[in-house]
């Protein structure tokens, strides 16, 4: 068969797996991220080599699509309306946690001898989440109420603070190494969020006013992919972060554009095959050599991140008053980990070849645990934390409308960075 027949039937075959996956995710504990990862190795090249050849060069292209979407619709969430509702909790939490995750993953390592940059690379590695992820989870859980909006505003922004302090990290190891990066790259961390923000700003504010005139109040679906690509697009030819430049659009669209009735949700309608895509390609690149890792260090790292996140929500729902729930649960919602963490441990390799040798099999083979096993203990948390019937405070979680059917957002959920419960309550 030539090549356009292969990628057809390739990509007609993944989607209706993923049908599967949905109904085998609402009969079960497993969150169909998992059952995607778990699939996407199978027939990936560790076990029965499936996927055609082109498929690999796909995977950068439909991460990217992915993220920027999703970047997009995180950031609608950031209203002023739900900022003075869960805005207090957001900020606590989100910075208790990598905070707490820094101090237990550096302390724990150093004390077991694995070294300064080691110690001090992994902890600031350790505070990133998968956004992606965790969003899908909220949202096929079908959960509301102020633990689910609040989650989602904390993967919102932690990886803001996580960048900050892998930079900073970066600085302090490279001095007591001996080489001398000076301020450069907390410098280029600031470059990278101040620019995105910019970036964000400049296109968000004319979007806000400009768009939703060709079909009064609702944007049409060439308006939203017109902007959200741009964005993402203009930011990786910038090297800036596209992720937080895209959640600048959501949030600046969202908060000014007055006149939309529904923003951008046109968007959300082809957000899901990307999302397929993405999982499944992500689970097709992992390999046994992968999983092997070195041992006792990545044990050590991934108790210590569990620890970690555990601490800093526990914490950070104390410190803002948050109700019991959130200090039982926020933490265990926290754990799944993805590409902002094998991002940050390629940078650390290339600077440190021989720390990279440590760092780099740690990072790859947690990664591979927190994304298969993370969703699911979100899933658990957000079951556990939800109120009873009848009881939530917060309102349901907004939904993405893939299909007509699916009910429109209550008031000031314009922008639902989500995906739908396909019939019935998830479990």
């Amino acid at each position: 068969m030539n090549n356009p027949s292969i990628t057809l039937i390739t990509l007609g075959c993944i989607f209706l797996v993923a049908l599967l996956t949905d109904e085998i995710g609402r009969r079960t504990f497993l969150p169909r991220v998992t059952l995607l990862l778990l699939f996407g190795f199978i027939v990936g090249p560790s076990v029965f080599n499936l996927l055609p050849p082109m498929s690999g060069p796909w995977y950068t292209t439909v991460a990217d699509t992915a993220l920027v979407m999703v970047g997009f619709l995180l950031g609608g969430e950031l209203t002023l309306r739900n900022l003075k509702v869960q805005g207090r909790r957001v900020v606590w939490i989100s910075l208790t946690v990598v905070i707490m995750t820094l101090v237990v993953e550096a302390a724990g390592l150093g004390l077991f001898g694995t070294g300064f940059e080691v110690a001090l690379l992994l902890a600031a590695i350790a505070t990133a989440t998968d956004p992606l992820a965790v969003s899908d989870v909220v949202h096929q859980t079908g959960t509301g109420g102020p633990f689910a909006k609040t989650l989602l505003g904390v993967v919102a922004i932690d990886d803001v603070w996580g960048l900050l302090g892998f930079s900073l990290m970066l600085t302090v190891a490279g001095l007591d190494s001996g080489v001398q990066f000076g301020p450069g790259p907390l410098l280029g961390a600031l470059r990278e969020i101040g620019g995105a923000v910019m970036l964000g700003a400049v296109i968000g504010v004319p979007a806000a006013y400009l768009t939703g005139r060709v079909r009064p109040g609702e944007p049409t679906l060439m308006e939203a992919l017109g902007i959200v690509f741009v964005t993402g697009g203009l930011a990786i030819w910038l090297q800036l972060s596209f992720l937080l430049a895209t959640m600048v659009v959501g949030a600046v669209v969202a908060n000014l554009a007055r006149h939309h009735t529904r923003a951008f949700r046109a968007i959300e309608g082809i957000e899901l095959p990307f999302m397929i895509l993405f999982f499944v390609f992500t689970g097709a690149s992992l390999s046994f050599n992968s999983l092997a890792g070195i041992g006792w260090v990545t044990l050590l790292y991934g108790v210590l991140r569990v620890g970690g996140r555990f601490a800093g929500g526990w914490l950070g729902s104390r410190l803002c008053g948050a109700e019991p729930s959130f200090r039982r649960w926020m933490g265990l919602a926290l754990l799944p980990q993805a590409g902002v963490a094998l991002g940050m441990a390629l940078v650390a390799s290339q600077r440190w070849p021989d720390v990279g040798r440590v760092i780099l099999p740690v990072v790859i083979t947690s990664t591979v645990f927190f994304e298969v096993v993370g969703p699911v203990l979100t899933r658990i948390a957000l079951l556990r934390s939800a109120p009873p019937p009848g009881r939530e405070t917060g309102g349901r979680a907004p939904t993405i409308s893939v299909h007509k059917g699916y009910p429109d957002p209550g008031p000031g959920d314009s922008m639902g960075a989500t995906w739908p419960s396909s019939g019935g309550a998830d479990r």
